[in-house]
């Protein structure tokens, strides 16, 4: 099953050649891997790209471990450039490998190369990258699949597809499985086991329990306006437990990192600012979010709010 991911796609085309590190953000498992290595891959070869001028490198593939290395980077790549044609380098989860900016930023200086990267932490790779890349660098944020999207691959029945969507969301892999449990187990275990095992390694969670309520408390309220001090209110009256302000705001900012969570924050149209006070928190993936509360409160109206 081929998905189609036109509007991303041609965001690579045009930034082609045009001497920036292109780097592809999202929360993971959304299919950056496959618009890089299966679209973008694609086009290059019926554009008359030759194979063995498109270097690609899977930073979270064990057989690449060493890679991680930036000298044995800077190697690998120098070592497969024998030409003066143009090469495409293109690596999956950058973040992986070890004072990546300095060896991207070489990368720069090949006059043949042009650099595509995906990433899944936005601390690093979103507001920081034209900074990190010294004005050289661009983002393409891809989102999990839009209804459109979604719908393009599943066809059939339009209000069958829409119930299918925001029952399970929009990450590309839900489309291959043929029953609901095999889909409800996927979401489960990767929310579980990678973005919110990923979290609390990356930023040294001490209380897994505190992030778990959290997640639980965000997903079952989304819509609604909130801040740490409420967040801190809620978990004191519900659960019993006193969480700092502080600790919350980080934790929120950990969510918000790894794009697990979007933040939108209320405007004020007549003084044309942003109020600060209060924000509301929506789910990269509507699936993950059901999944989380055991596929309960999947009420269409948030649900819609929320897609939107």
């Amino acid at each position: 099953m081929q998905i189609k991911r036109d509007r991303y796609l041609q965001q690579l085309i045009d930034s082609q050649q045009n001497g920036f590190i292109k780097v592809v953000t999202g929360i993971r498992r959304c299919g950056k891997s496959y618009l890089l290595n299966v679209l973008f891959y694609n086009y290059l070869l019926e554009n008359g790209v030759a194979d063995d001028h498109i270097i690609r490198i899977d930073l979270e593939d064990r057989m690449n471990k060493d890679l991680r290395n930036p000298d044995a980077m800077l190697h690998y790549v120098h070592d497969r450039i024998k030409d003066k044609e143009l090469y495409y380098i293109i690596i999956d989860e950058v973040q992986l490998m070890d004072e990546f900016v300095d060896v991207l930023n070489s990368f720069r200086h090949i006059d043949n190369a042009d650099t595509y990267v995906t990433g899944s932490n936005s601390h690093f790779l979103s507001s920081d990258i034209p900074t990190e890349f010294r004005g050289r660098g661009e983002t393409i944020h891809v989102n999990p699949l839009s209804f459109a999207e979604f719908y393009s691959a599943i066809g059939g029945d339009k209000q069958d597809a829409w119930r299918e969507y925001y029952t399970y969301g929009g990450l590309p892999l839900i489309l291959s499985f043929d029953t609901e449990q095999k889909k409800v187990n996927y979401l489960k275990n990767l929310f579980e086991t990678v973005y919110l095992a990923d979290i609390i390694e990356r930023n040294n969670v001490k209380n897994e329990n505190e992030m778990r309520e959290l997640v639980l408390i965000m997903a079952s309220s989304i819509g609604s306006s909130c801040n740490p001090t409420k967040l801190s209110n809620t978990f004191k009256s519900v659960k019993n437990v006193t969480i700092h302000n502080q600790t919350i705001s980080n934790y929120l900012g950990y969510l918000s990192d790894s794009f697990l969570i979007k933040k939108a924050i209320r405007y004020d149209i007549k003084g044309k600012k942003y109020i600060n006070t209060l924000a509301k928190y929506y789910f990269s993936d509507i699936g993950l979010r059901n999944a989380i509360l055991d596929m309960r409160q999947i009420e269409e109206t948030h649900i819609m709010e929320n897609i939107i």
